[in-house]
């Protein structure tokens, strides 16, 4: 059975954490800021988890990170 390839668009935007949950940043962070909140953009800035229904699909994309 040949090696499973990584999907690079996928490795590039999650990331696995220790427990093997995956990361993610959040979206609506890069332009068109000055009528967002201060408040809104430093949620922003943090990462999130994926949800569950959607984590087995991403591990998938990405075997080996």
């Amino acid at each position: 059975m040949p090696k499973m390839k990584t999907h690079r668009g996928a490795a590039k935007r999650f990331s696995l954490t220790a427990s093997g949950r995956v990361k993610r940043s959040k979206a609506f962070a890069s332009h068109i800021l000055t009528k967002k909140t201060t408040k809104r953009k430093r949620t922003l800035r943090k990462s999130t988890l994926v949800h569950s229904a959607n984590e087995s699909a991403i591990k998938r994309l990405i075997p080996y990170l």
